[in-house]
């Protein structure tokens, strides 16, 4: 038998037998303590979940947005620049794809919006306010698109995608729409004082600056 749980105790049992500690009443019962254990398991577990999300938001400082990727995605380099990033899922054929884009030529949302209807099928979607689109196209290729495009007070615009094989909606759908509900737009770092990041809001919170 190891002694080593007994030894640990050890300290315990004498003060719970010391009757000069306080009155044995007055000790915390069986059920107390594996209610305390368990509230401190779920802090635990809430605490890890929460360093887990802030682990899979990207945050690009310099263009000014931030999204979150799905759980276990992985990003691929290759094709990531200073403009924005891109996440795959290793196993599905999936991505999330989410940059900023100069618009030098002042471009309305709705100038943007047909110029990417042009090149996808079945585009259908919906503007939200003057400055934000929502939609779902297909790449003929057998792929569902959504997308989401935000223009920035300064005329800049961030588009984010969410590409999937159209046999696999009924499994990505809903996460797509989550991931694109992730994007946060806020003032690029040249336009805030001293270049850092403003305060983040939502699932933008706490996460790793893209330079």
């Amino acid at each position: 038998m190891k002694s080593f749980p007994f030894a640990a105790c050890l300290p315990v049992l004498l003060l719970a037998a010391c009757g000069r500690a306080e009155p044995v009443e007055d000790m915390p019962s069986q059920e107390e303590l594996a209610a305390a254990a368990n509230a401190a398991a779920a802090k635990a577990l809430a605490s890890a979940k929460a360093d887990d999300a802030e682990s899979r938001n990207y945050v690009n400082v310099q263009r000014g947005f931030s999204v979150t990727f799905p759980e276990g995605w992985e990003k691929d380099a290759a094709a990531s620049n200073a403009n924005g990033a891109v996440f795959q899922d290793p196993g599905a054929g999936a991505d999330v794809r989410v940059f900023w884009q100069d618009n030098r030529d002042n471009q309305t949302l709705q100038q943007i919006v047909q110029s990417v209807s042009s090149g996808a099928e079945g585009v259908d979607g919906d503007f939200i306010g003057d400055n934000e689109y929502r939609g779902t196209a297909n790449d003929g290729e057998g792929n569902n698109v959504a997308i989401r495009l935000v223009r920035q007070p300064d005329g800049g615009i961030v588009t984010a995608t969410f590409v999937y094989p159209e046999m696999l909606s009924e499994q990505y759908q809903a996460i797509a729409e989550r991931v694109l509900d992730s994007l946060r737009v806020f003032a690029p770092a040249s336009q805030t004082q001293g270049g850092a990041a403003p305060a983040a809001t939502g699932n933008s919170a706490a996460a790793q600056p893209e330079g």
